[in-house]
């Protein structure tokens, strides 16, 4: 059976940066269900507490993180870049530990967004970009979502089973 990586927040968890969950959403209930689902948030895996001070990346672009071209900063200016590499790489081991081909990740997050980010000015407004763990999953061939994207989720994971 296909597993799939969801973060953490997104199955009710606090662990966001303010202390608070997203969800709950029936999709992922059904595959926690299904014993499908590997819970992970990237940032506290990597040691960041919650809640914990918001952080962006300057020009949205998780991969530059990545490749040590940007950094992940919050809005204390501390920059925690070393915490979201952590947590991407930890990520990384379990989707490899468990054969994973998708993940289903918290849209617009400096760790997770898949489409979008904020832009690193803590104004609100999001570029085309990838969070850290999503930028390191996609340079790995994972798949990855957004729980705005759960209708297309279980459709790769339907091509897979």
């Amino acid at each position: 059976m296909q597993k799939i990586l969801v973060s953490r927040c997104l199955l009710g968890h606090r662990v966001r940066y303010d202390g608070g969950a997203s969800g709950p959403f029936d999709q992922l209930q059904q595959w926690l269900d299904e014993g499908r689902v590997v819970p992970l948030c990237p940032e506290v895996a990597g040691g960041l507490p919650t809640p914990r001070a918001a952080a962006e990346i300057p020009g949205g672009q998780g991969g530059e993180v990545l490749d040590g071209q940007a950094s992940v900063i919050t809005t204390e200016g501390a920059d925690v870049s070393a915490q979201f590499l952590s947590g991407a790489n930890q990520a990384l081991a379990l989707v490899q530990r468990h054969g994973i081909r998708i993940a289903v990740l918290k849209a617009n997050s400096p760790s997770c967004g898949n489409l979008l980010t904020y832009d690193g000015t803590f104004s609100g407004v999001k570029v085309s970009g990838e969070g850290v763990t999503a930028a390191l999953l996609k340079r790995h061939g994972v798949q990855v979502f957004s729980e705005l994207e759960l209708s297309e989720a279980a459709a790769a994971l339907a091509a897979l089973d």
